[in-house]
């Protein structure tokens, strides 16, 4: 029926951050350009005036120049004021991006919090006490069961206590008078005192003069 009677369309969607923001980044793309035109045109102008004398023809080149400036000047205010709104828009969609994400975060927290409790009606705190109890007991039984088997066999019952002290100390002198023992030091034998003095040289035996070492003496 809208067909027929020319209904009006479908309104589009209103653009988004993101694309606003690349649609005024072009713009200012588009100034940035016109700007470095407009400075190769002024270095033109001045390459020239620095060769021309003065007189109508220079004056002409500058305000050829003049007016060339000018128009540089009005593109960098308005890409200025294109990079602010840029700026502006970025730091807006910066924080829409931040609540959304903490939405996210704090939805996936309630969904966890969910599980949890649905987990925690499965647990019986009293059979984990059960548990606990049953463990400890086995360990116990553990223990004795090793205490058993670790018993020695086949010591004598009716051994005295008193005895084996009395035993004990006994051995323990011996082991004293074994280490005080210095009969090691009868075995070496002192070497004999010198029999010349120092210096001695007179001494002859066998007919032949010994010096004070007891050696051969050379004749000189």
């Amino acid at each position: 029926m809208n067909r027929l009677l020319g209904g009006g369309k479908k309104k589009a969607p209103p653009p988004s951050m993101t694309d606003a923001i690349a649609g005024v980044d072009s713009r200012g793309e588009s100034i940035d350009k016109k700007i470095g035109k407009l400075d190769l045109e002024l270095t033109k102008y001045r390459n020239q005036m620095k060769k021309m004398r003065d007189g109508p023809s220079k004056n002409m080149i500058k305000q050829r120049a003049l007016r060339v400036l000018k128009q540089k000047k009005m593109y960098e205010s308005q890409l200025e004021g294109l990079r602010n709104q840029s700026f502006n828009m970025e730091q807006a969609n910066f924080g829409i991006q931040q609540l959304k994400d903490t939405k996210t975060t704090v939805d996936a927290m309630k969904i966890g919090v969910k599980e949890m409790k649905r987990e925690y009606k499965k647990i019986n705190i009293g059979k984990i006490e059960d548990v606990q109890d049953e463990m400890s007991d086995m360990l116990e039984q553990t223990n004795e069961i090793m205490d058993v088997l670790g018993t020695p066999y086949g010591l004598p019952d009716d051994i005295d206590e008193d005895d084996l002290e009395a035993e004990l100390e006994a051995l323990g002198d011996d082991f004293l008078g074994e280490d005080e023992d210095s009969s090691y030091l009868d075995a070496v034998g002192a070497p004999d005192p010198p029999t010349t003095v120092p210096g001695d040289s007179g001494r002859v035996e066998g007919g032949v003069q010994l010096d004070e070492f007891g050696l051969p003496q050379l004749n000189s």
